[in-house]
């Protein structure tokens, strides 16, 4: 994968749930991810076509997704419902969103697909491309979520 796709998809999550749920995600260290193993207990997949075949994959803990939609809706959430569903899917939009339009001020312009939703803890995602999936850690509160990005070499 070309490390200047990585850049975006950090700092669109930051935007994203800075902006959207007053959240302060801290980033850890991206590694290339052995398995298609999720961290979290819910994922929202979005596919991506153009400059590269490609797909994200944001995948929460029950306590990170929580937290954040708990802040985007002004709500308590302490399980995975219906609205912890839909706003991962608006996330994952929202993220891409403004990942691809980073991407496409160097150059690189891509079209999403519309999210998939996946819950369940230990569940999996295969990957649709080629190449190796980086996978960025954050954490909110001591929570920890993963953004995955993966595109054809």
């Amino acid at each position: 994968m070309k490390s200047e796709y990585i850049n975006p998809f950090l700092s669109a999550t930051v935007n994203v749930l800075s902006t959207m749920a007053m959240v302060k995600p801290e980033p850890g260290k991206p590694y290339v991810k052995q398995d298609k193993k999720c961290v979290g207990d819910i994922s929202g997949i979005i596919g991506l076509t153009g400059a590269s075949k490609g797909a994200i994959v944001l995948s929460f803990s029950t306590g990170a997704v929580c937290k954040i939609v708990g802040s985007m809706l002004g709500e308590t959430y302490t399980e995975i419902n219906s609205d912890i569903k839909d706003a991962v899917g608006e996330l994952t939009n929202m993220i891409s969103g403004d990942a691809r339009r980073r991407l496409a001020e160097i150059g690189a312009v891509f079209e999403a697909g519309i999210p998939t939703i996946i819950t369940g803890s230990g569940h999996e995602v295969e990957s649709v491309t080629k190449g190796a999936v980086i996978a960025m850690p954050f954490t909110v509160d001591g929570h920890v979520f993963v953004v995955e990005a993966s595109f054809d070499s």
